[in-house]
Order: C-alpha cells, then sequence, then structure tokens
C-alpha cells in the first residue's frame, strides 16, 4: 500500500473520531464528567495530529487510538455506567452491572502495540522479552495512574454525582481492581495477536 492509501486511511480515521467527539459534545449525561473522561483522549488526538510529519505510527497503532478514542467519547456521552447497549445486555443476561466500563479497559490493553511501536523506534530496546515486558508494565503503570486520578477526583469532589459517574464504581469495592486485570489480559492478548501483523508494518513503514 502507498503513502498516499495510508495518508487518506489515517484522514477517514482522524474524521470519524471528529464526527463521534462532535456528537459526545451534545446533550452529554454530564458535561464535568464528559470534560473528565475525554480529556485524555482529546490530548492524545491533539498530539498525534501535531506531530504526525515528524513521527508517523503505523496504520494498526492509528487504528487502536481511534478505537479506544471513540470508545472514550460515548462513555463521556452516557457515562460509563449507563451506556445504553450495555445496559441491554445487562438486563438480558441479568448480570449486576453495565460492563461497558470493563470492556473498555479490556480494550485499553491494545494501546500496549502503539507503545512497543514507540519503544521500538525511540529506544535502544531491541525485539524479545524485555520489550514485551516493558510494553506490558508501562501499560499497567498508565492504568493503574488512572485509577489512583478516579480516586483522587472523589477526593477533591467529595463524592459528588460527577465524580460516582466518573469513577463508575457501581457499589463494587473492588472496581480498580477488576480494571487493573482487565486492562492486562487485553495487553496479553493484543501481543499475542497483533505483534507478528505489527512487526510486519514497522518493516513497510522503514522501506
Amino acid at each position: 500500500m502507498s503513502k498516499d492509501n495510508h495518508r487518506k486511511i489515517h484522514a477517514i480515521l482522524l474524521l470519524i473520531v471528529l464526527i463521534i467527539f462532535v456528537w459526545s459534545v451534545i446533550k452529554p449525561v454530564s458535561y464535568l464528567d464528559w470534560l473528565a473522561e475525554v480529556s485524555p483522549a482529546v490530548v492524545a488526538i491533539i498530539i498525534v495530529v501535531t506531530i504526525y510529519n515528524k513521527f508517523r505510527l503505523t496504520t494498526l497503532s492509528y487504528f487502536i487510538i481511534a478505537l479506544l478514542s471513540i470508545l472514550t467519547f460515548i462513555g463521556g456521552h452516557y457515562t460509563y455506567s449507563e451506556v445504553p447497549l450495555f445496559n441491554w445486555i445487562k438486563e438480558e443476561f441479568h448480570l449486576k452491572r453495565n460492563d461497558y466500563d470493563r470492556f473498555g479497559h479490556f480494550l485499553k490493553g491494545l494501546m500496549a502495540i502503539v507503545i512497543r511501536e514507540i519503544l521500538i523506534r525511540k529506544t535502544p530496546l531491541v525485539k524479545g522479552a524485555w520489550l514485551t515486558g516493558i510494553s506490558i508494565s508501562i501499560l499497567l503503570a498508565i492504568a493503574a495512574l488512572y485509577e489512583i486520578i478516579e480516586w483522587l477526583s472523589t477526593k477533591i469532589s467529595k463524592g459528588s454525582g460527577a465524580a460516582k459517574d466518573f469513577v463508575g464504581m457501581q457499589g463494587d469495592r473492588w472496581d480498580a481492581q477488576w480494571d487493573m486485570l482487565w486492562a492486562f489480559l487485553g495487553t496479553i492478548l493484543a501481543l499475542l495477536l497483533f505483534t507478528k501483523l505489527h512487526d510486519k508494518l514497522l518493516k513497510k513503514l522503514e522501506k
């Protein structure tokens, strides 16, 4: 695939993300919660677009960033504990909670591929066990930082409704631990499924 074709795909991904972003900002459940949820994705998109000509990632990495941004915008619009599709799944299968939050943390494991790419291209690390281990560790560190931010939000806002929506515990005292576990499982699966494809795309990018 030519560079022009890759550019077109990247432009289409960005357009889709922007459309979902605009939709998400129209009458969300809570503007304060929306801001808290979507801010990390917005910052990431701005950085990716800003450095596009200087440091271009693989199309796989851009797809992952786009997918996770869209998931974040949807969660920000409805709040993670009230996404309609997962409310339907909750009722249909008699689950105890809306699992959109769990689903989101699981898919965040895909970010390990983006982290892996940055490490390969910007550090002395080579492909192998150390690269895999450090990629997993960085992803888990980011996930843990997010959980700490969620905890701090409840302390700063003194248990307001917006803070509860942001944290999305839904009465589960082990919510943070479950989130970390799902992020870990998602990371392992992402590396198992996409490492070979990622390596091929990296070789094409180098050419």
